[in-house]
């Protein structure tokens, strides 16, 4: 398929996963593969912290969008911006001429009852935010960095709900927009993230089936994390060593040490390579795998890793006239 035709295919990705899967980090890896391609990207976070930061060499998204990368040929920019509750419904009232309201709102403290008066609202809220960003085109691609898998459901379920409960006005037409491009394909898709390890897999199944039945979106490829390489020639790496150890730096329990080291990483691999199975056998969506990252504080180096994973995976896939 190659990222350019998959990019094309949806303006919007909503990337969920399970708490600690590293969902994040798999945002910002889609949002600098769609700018590697030549496309503007827009990753959207509903909350500050976490990695991203760091994953772009220091640039936070805040509620004033800011550049992440910026462009440079035949590359694109990767902007990022913050939406909460709060300034989503600020924003509504703006573009609905009721700019007033909103400064009488946040003069009297009021604007955090507003957005809690009903169930789902804060979650209307941001969501229609992101639509509004979508149907002005604010960028060739608009990744949404959704909550975790479990409340990632209640999110997209919310305009559903309300449309329910509310007859009229304009909650009712800012549930429908968003019910529109929730259930158009060509619009936005949900990017699922998992590791390879058993609950993630259950969790990331339950979710996938969740959303298609009851909410109608669409799926795009389940982006798996931290997969690690089968070890190749350990063996024969750990027989150099010793034959390198005459000096005596590198004694038999080191060279014990190492075999065991590798052993359980072949064992890892292994118990991965059974989930990815099995996550295969369970949900019919294509998998696209990133690597393992040696570090606990990910940099621009790593996340170019992560895009080129990106990129193969999306050059794998196949185009849909072919399926």
């Amino acid at each position: 398929m190659g990222p350019s035709h998959f990019y094309a295919e949806s303006r919007v990705l909503i990337v969920a996963g399970k708490g600690g899967v590293g969902k994040s980090t798999a945002a910002a890896a889609l949002a600098r593969s769609a700018a590697r391609a030549g496309l503007s990207a827009l990753l959207v976070r509903l909350a500050p912290g976490g990695p991203v930061a760091g994953l772009f060499g220091g640039n936070e998204p805040g509620i004033d969008e800011v550049v992440l990368r910026p462009a440079s040929v035949p590359e694109a920019a990767v902007r990022g911006r913050l939406v909460t509750p709060d300034h989503a419904l600020a924003q509504y009232l703006d573009d609905n001429g009721l700019g007033r309201i909103t400064r009488r709102l946040v003069r009297a403290g009021a604007i955090d009852v507003v957005t809690t008066a009903a169930p789902g609202i804060r979650d209307l809220l941001v969501l229609g935010r992101v639509k509004a960003m979508e149907v002005a085109r604010a960028a060739d691609v608009i990744v949404l960095d959704a909550p975790a898998a479990g409340h990632a459901i209640e999110f997209l379920r919310s305009p559903t709900g309300l449309r329910a409960a509310v007859g009229s006005g304009p909650i009712a037409s800012q549930a429908d927009g968003v019910l529109e491009m929730l259930a158009d394909g060509s619009r936005c898709r949900v990017v699922l993230v998992a590791l390879a390890e058993e609950t993630p897999v259950t969790e990331v199944v339950e979710t996938a089936f969740a959303l298609e039945d009851e909410i109608g979106v669409h799926l795009g490829p389940v982006l798996i994390n931290a997969v690690l390489d089968a070890p190749v020639g350990l063996e024969g790496e750990i027989d150099i060593l010793r034959g390198a150890s005459g000096d005596g730096a590198l004694d038999a329990g080191a060279i014990e040490a190492l075999r065991a080291a590798a052993a359980f990483r072949v064992e890892r691999v292994a118990r991965q390579r059974a989930q990815i199975d099995r996550l295969a056998a369970l949900l019919p969506l294509e998998r696209i795998e990133l690597p393992w990252l040696a570090t606990i504080d990910p940099g621009p180096d790593d996340l170019e890793l992560l895009a080129d994973a990106v990129d193969a995976g999306l050059d794998a896939l196949a185009t849909p006239e072919s399926t």
